[in-house]
Formats: structure tokens, sequence, C-alpha cells
């Protein structure tokens, strides 16, 4: 526990804005956490401290491993924690906003892929016998943000199957095109348009609910808008990272989210 607060001591000694935007955060955290208590919605109060101790990681992350996180990356860090957990799921943020989803996945591909681009220009830096062009590095920090997208989506899928929960958005449509509707087997695509409403049943015949304005989605629609965001952001930051690398003094934006190795 001593080590502990050693650690806070000196995060808080030099780093004040990201300091002042972490104390801001987790004190509304911890208001979110009494309130959602008195009202008994103990699932939320465990999203709160979830976020808490997501707060802490970048604390952690930078004394374990000795690498320092950029001011800019950790603000934006300690804001996308919030945003998903208090904002998107308690506050209900993902219904109430249509783009705060697509928001958060492509913010995801970006800081993704600086994350990505630290991994392999710390080596590149470091190294006197390997020397990687601008186009290797940003192309492996793409990749690396798109595998993280996958995986993320992998977890959704997972949490849906497991839980039966939504974490993979359903989506209303209003025309489908299946093969499973072929009477012949013949793979071929039977399209059906202008779909109006879908009415369930049960196997014993009892209509179980009725979905009005099309057709129900099983969260395909979402899952492929979220990796195309992902890619978005990614594309993005490979962009930067691929000018830094090409000329770090001119194009120091991207500098702003890529961990660097502490100096001892």
């Amino acid at each position: 526990m001593a080590k502990f607060k050693e650690i806070i001591k000196s995060y808080k000694e030099s780093k004040s804005s990201s300091v002042t935007i972490y104390v801001i955060l987790r004190v509304l955290v911890v208001a979110c956490i009494i309130g959602q208590a008195v009202r008994g919605n103990w699932s939320n109060v465990f999203l709160c401290v979830l976020a808490l101790l997501l707060f802490l990681l970048p604390i952690i992350i930078q004394s374990k491993l000795k690498i320092k996180l950029p001011t800019g990356l950790e603000i934006v860090v300690f804001l996308f924690i919030f945003s998903g957990t208090v904002l998107g799921e308690i506050l209900n943020f993902y219904e109430h906003i249509p783009f705060w989803d697509t928001l958060l996945h492509t913010l995801n591909g970006f800081l993704c892929a600086g994350v990505g681009f630290a991994l392999v220009d710390l080596l590149n830096e470091n190294s006197k016998k390997v020397k990687l062009s601008p186009l290797y590095i940003s192309l492996v920090a793409f990749c690396f943000s798109m595998t993280i997208g996958v995986c993320w989506e992998f977890f959704e899928h997972t949490a849906d199957r497991l839980l039966l929960s939504d974490m993979q958005k359903d989506t209303i449509v209003t025309e489908i095109s299946t093969v499973e509707l072929d009477p012949l087997k013949s793979n071929t695509a039977i399209v059906i348009e202008g779909i109006d409403k879908t009415i369930l049943y049960d196997k014993a015949g009892n209509e179980l609910a009725t979905i009005e304005g099309g057709y129900l989605d099983i969260g395909l629609y979402d899952t492929m808008k979220d990796l195309f965001v992902n890619l978005i952001g990614a594309i993005v930051f490979a962009i930067f990272g691929y000018f830094y690398t090409k000329n770090r003094e001119k194009y120091k934006f991207a500098k702003n989210f890529i961990p660097e190795k502490q100096i001892q």
C-alpha cells in the first residue's frame, strides 16, 4: 500500500493537467455510486467501481512498464472510460444519442493504433540493428488496432450468447436476402422487400412479440458498423504516424497519443 501511495504521489507531481481531469472524473463516479446505491441499482454500482479501477490503469502501467503516457493520451483515456461506463451504460447515452457508440469505437480505433505504433516505434528507435520504414510501422499500428477491434466484437458476441445480453445492438431492417428460404436448396438468395412487421411465436403457437417496422437483425449491422468506424480511426492515426516518423519535429500531433520510454 505504501508503494502504491508513492506511485500516486509521483504521478500527481509530474502531471497536473491529467490529474485534474482524473480527480474530477473520480468525484463524478463516486457521486454516481452513491446515487445508484440509493436506488438499489447494484449492477450500475459495479460499473462505477469498474470505472474507478480502470482509471488506475494508466498510472499502474506507467509505473510497472516504465513507459510514459503523454498527457493528451491520458486525458482522452480517462474521458473514454467515463464516456463508455457512466455516460454510455448508466446514463444510457448509447440509446439517447445515436452516434455515441460510433464515436467511441472510432476513438478506440485511433487510440489502439497509437499503442500499436508505440510498440514498434520504441523498438525501432532503440535498436541499432533494426530500422523499419515509416510505412511498415504505420501498417503495424493499423493492424494492431483492427485486431483489438475484432477481439472486442468477439467479446460482445460471447457475452450476448452466454449471458443473453445485447451488446451487439439489433437493427430493424425492411429487406432481407437469404438462401434459407430457397425451396430448392440451390444456394439461390431469396430477396424479401418491404417488410412491415415480424410476429414471433413459440413452439406451441403462442404469440411472443411483434416487431413493428420490419425484421429484427441480430447484431450483424452493429458489428460491421463498429469495425468500419474502428478502421477509420486506425487509418487516421496510421496516416498521422507515418508523417510523424518521416519528420518528428514538423508533425508533432501524433506524439500526443504515442507512449514513450521513460527517461531514467
